[in-house]
């Protein structure tokens, strides 16, 4: 009973301030949320872990790295 009664003061709270708060995120940090400069960084990031992720695979089943396979095939000699 006690604890029904606190889960609903606090939920009853939330709706509150969740509905008379004056203001959006997008005006409490002044402009957007979204930035382009940390988004390229996130997906630099992400396609580098990836790329570590697969070459882990692939030296685990004893094939060459990706950046091995692609130096072979500009290193070899045309009509080869």
């Amino acid at each position: 009973m006690f604890f029904g009664g606190l889960v609903l003061v606090f939920v009853v709270g939330v709706l509150v301030l969740g509905v008379f708060h004056p203001r959006t995120g997008k005006q409490i940090v002044g402009g957007s949320l979204r930035s382009d400069e940390a988004q390229a960084e996130i997906e630099a990031v992400d396609i580098d872990q990836m790329i570590e992720a697969r070459n882990a695979l692939r030296r685990r089943r004893g094939l060459p790295e990706i950046g091995d396979d692609l130096e072979r095939e500009i290193r070899r000699p045309p009509g080869a």
